[in-house]
């Protein structure tokens, strides 16, 4: 068969860490999910690997990893947060490219990427060499082996990235029909112009380069991808599979490869349930024999290119104008107000070049000092990030020093090189991507540049904050309340900007509301408790102490000493300072433990002034998370106030409520608000009980239903997917416990009314395993007449009913 097929997933997102803290703060947007990636990866990484392939009447008949079949990239820092985050998922991504080297002769499903999707044409020679370099040392580290393809992002290329690529040993990359220029047949000399997306996208092409060197170029089909992308292509799995066959000509005999590329996304979270419809036509090509599922690696080593290709230089797939989304405003955006321009894009573009060439002199100058070369040291530097242990960062010291460090040389060295890194992080393309310069994601690259510069001002002196904020004043929002870049930079950055005496400001008035460890990790830092002395009266509390602070990432240590005074509910005043001295430190405490015995606020205050240089620092200095988790705490007080008085008011006015309803008066709203904020919080605390009332809860639902009371569908629907999750797991770990399946069958019952979204995929997975592997036994059981296995398939068959998957 001469038929192939090819799909590609560029599985990525841009990293979301807070600079400071190196991991994703709480992002409301995302709700119910605690961030972005976390939400993406349940509508979509997760499921891509354990996706299910449904019959005709819609039960699951099999569940399979789709990574294994398709052609995919993961960013390199996505996938080191799911490392962290979510190892299950992380380590199916893994597996799932090992176990297509057994299906596509040796070749791998996964390809690289550059680091950290720079738009590559915009980027000096420098950065092209190290995200190219970071990308493969990312990968390898990930897939054990070296790869084959890297992904662009955009797909925005230029000849001199293809040749730096080249020189590390890639073979190919994926772009857009839009992309090819000319093609010839290898050795011939006319060339034939294709541009327009003229190309034949069912062959791979040679690019030969400035060097000589040579870059094999699959140009996917851009009307399918598009489709796939955008359309309602992946609705029906049949419908995917017939478009995708449809693509090859009937009159050609010579090997065609059918392949599309879209964002990964696409499968399952731009697209809902397009894993399925992958998985599925995936499933039906085979069984068919329609097409043979292959993967890049595998078709170029068996059908090498024979026609060379000229590119279109500084273009991309997602920009009709070449490389200009990321640096003028040429009209391409994603429509959030058509009345909006993206003129800012370039200030962006000129304030974040202007600080990455400052900021490389001073990196060379002062690297300079510990090292020959300090560029190949910031490519070596993969290394660390990809192991932050001693001894990694130890041996790094050992193979690029040219002489002994002392532990403040380290730091610098260190800190000098995090420079480097949040200076390619800063050049992340979704900074120019979308609409107006609030967007959180462009937030985050001017976060990055907010590290650039304080890490140049400790290393070097140099104070660029000013001269960087001219230039980005020139941003302009299409927000009025925003004003320009300088202003987002100050309300919305210049906050978030962290040192050592803010992470003790922190771990002080966090110590209020939590037990830590004498040896605290938090974030990336680690907090030795040396003293700390908590007093109570009353509401009021007060914490004193001191603590040894030390980066995990650059090394950087420090004392600090503080005093947080907590008068109750949100009101916290504190101070933190460098280590007090002995003596001074014993005479604050003193008279600082004495006014509170008093309690004299005013003294407190005064004495904090004194020790301290201010009482500055409040709840508002808490991390984000932390933060919002004490508020929480603090509301719930008022949160139960409010409950207890609107209780009152249902049960006091519930019997002339009924007589209204009776007689078909409608409810007044101010009534309906109070039922429905007691049944909403009836249900939710109901479901989080460990012992469920089956009985209270149906009550409940019946109540809603009677009064057609509007319900909190998306919190409600997180909560019961993660009960009935724990359910499942619980099952999974004792599968003969018939009490459990009647739990769950119970639960979906009396939930149903409600009609709530619930995250089922996961829960269909462990039914479909039990289905496949105890089934059969207790079915046979059963059979025999043993009366706990009938009881069992009782049960496990009713599950069936709201669950779809096949289990006979």
């Amino acid at each position: 068969m001469n038929r192939y097929v090819c799909v590609h997933g560029h599985f990525y997102q841009p990293p979301r860490e807070n600079p400071w803290l190196e991991e994703v703060e709480l992002q409301d947007s995302a709700y119910p999910y605690h961030d972005w990636n976390e939400r993406i990866t349940i509508e979509c990484y997760a499921p891509n690997s354990a996706s299910r392939i449904l019959d005709r009447e819609n039960k699951i008949i099999d569940i399979v990893n789709n990574y294994a079949m398709i052609s995919y990239n993961y960013g390199p820092t996505l996938l080191s947060w799911m490392q962290r985050n979510r190892p299950d998922i992380y380590k199916k991504i893994i597996e799932a490219d090992a176990t297509s080297r057994k299906n596509f002769n040796g070749h791998g499903s996964a390809i690289a990427q550059v680091y950290n999707h720079m738009i590559m044409p915009l980027a000096n020679q420098r950065d092209k060499r190290t995200q190219v370099i970071w990308g493969i040392a990312d990968f390898v580290s990930r897939f054990k082996r070296h790869p084959e393809g890297m992904w662009l992002a955009e797909t925005a290329v230029d000849l001199e990235t293809l040749d730096i690529m080249a020189e590390h040993g890639i073979l190919f990359t994926i772009l857009s029909p839009y992309q090819a220029h000319k093609v010839r047949k290898i050795a011939e000399k006319e060339w034939k112009d294709v541009s327009g997306g003229r190309i034949d996208p069912k062959m791979p092409y040679r690019c030969v380069l400035p060097s000589g060197r040579t870059m094999t170029i699959f140009f996917y089909d851009g009307p399918v991808s598009q489709d796939v992308a955008f359309s309602s292509l992946l609705d029906n799995g049949e419908n995917f599979v017939n478009r995708l066959i449809g693509t090859f000509s009937a009159e050609q005999n010579d090997p065609q490869l059918v392949h599309i590329a879209t964002d990964g996304e696409t499968y399952g979270h731009h697209q809902h349930f397009g894993e399925m419809a992958l998985s599925y036509g995936f499933h039906r090509i085979i069984t068919n024999k329609r097409a043979t599922i292959t993967v890049y690696g595998e078709y170029l080593a068996n059908f090498p290119p024979i026609y060379d290709v000229q590119i279109i230089e500084n273009s991309s797939w997602s920009c009709f104008h070449g490389v200009e989304r990321w640096r003028s405003d040429c009209g391409c955006n994603i429509g959030t107000n058509r009345s909006w321009n993206q003129s800012w894009r370039a200030a962006l573009r000129q304030a974040m070049d202007w600080l990455r060439d400052r900021v490389g002199v001073v990196y060379e100058e002062q690297m300079s000092r510990y090292v020959n070369d300090p560029w190949r040291v910031r490519n070596a530097y993969i290394d660390v990030i990809l192991n932050r242990t001693p001894e990694t960062i130890a041996g790094f010291f050992t193979d690029y020093a040219a002489m002994e460090f002392s532990p403040a040389d380290k730091t610098k060295m260190l800190k000098l090189l995090e420079m480097q890194r949040h200076a390619m992080l800063m050049y992340t393309s979704c900074g120019w991507f979308f609409d107006d310069i609030s967007n959180i994601e462009t937030v985050q690259v001017i976060q990055y540049a907010a590290r650039v510069i304080q890490l140049a001002k400790e290393t070097s002196g140099a104070d660029l904050e000013a001269d960087y904020l001219r230039i980005l004043e020139k941003a302009t929002s299409n927000i009025a309340e925003h004003r320009n870049g300088a202003h987002l930079f100050q309300i919305m950055v210049k906050p978030s900007i962290l040192d050592l005496t803010r992470v003790g400001a922190h771990y002080a008035v966090a110590s209020l509301f939590n037990d830590f460890a004498e040896n605290q990790k938090m974030y990336c830092y680690t907090v030795d408790r040396v003293l700390h002395e908590k007093r109570e009266a009353g509401k009021q509390q007060l914490v004193i102490g001191n603590v040894k602070i030390r980066s995990d990432i650059t090394g950087e240590e420090g004392v600090k000493s503080y005093a947080i005074l907590h008068l109750g509910d949100h009101i916290v005043f504190g101070g933190v300072a460098d280590a007090l001295g002995d003596d001074v430190f014993a005479a604050m405490q003193l008279s600082i433990q004495e006014a509170f015995r008093r309690s004299n606020v005013s003294e407190i205050i005064s004495l904090l002034d004194r020790y301290f240089g201010g009482h500055n620092f409040s709840l508002w200095h808490l991390f984000r998370d932390e933060q919002r988790r004490v508020l929480k705490h603090i509301l719930g007080t008022t949160l139960k106030e409010i409950e207890t008085s609107f209780r009152q008011i249902n049960e006091h006015h519930y019997p002339i409520m009924l007589a209204m309803k009776e007689i078909g008066i409608p409810m007044p709203d101010v009534f309906v608000g109070t039922f429905e904020f007691i049944f909403n919080t009836d249900i939710q605390r109901e479901l989080e009980n460990d012992d469920t009332d089956a009985q209270r809860l149906l009550d409940i639902v019946k109540e809603v239903k009677f009064w057609s009371l509007g319900i909190d569908k998306t919190t409600l629907g997180f909560i019961v997917s993660k009960k009935i999750g724990a359910l499942m797991e619980a099952l999974r770990n004792d599968p003969e416990n018939v009490e459990l399946m009647k739990q769950l069958e119970t639960l979906f019952k009396t939930l149903q009314p409600l009609a709530l979204q619930l995250r089922v995929w996961e829960l269909q997975n462990i039914y479909f395993g039990l289905s496949r592997t105890l089934y059969p036994s207790m079915k046979e059981r059963a059979h025999n007449n043993d009366k706990a296995a009938k009881k069992w398939i009782e049960r496990f068959d009713a599950l069936e009913n709201y669950l779809s998957v096949k289990n006979k």
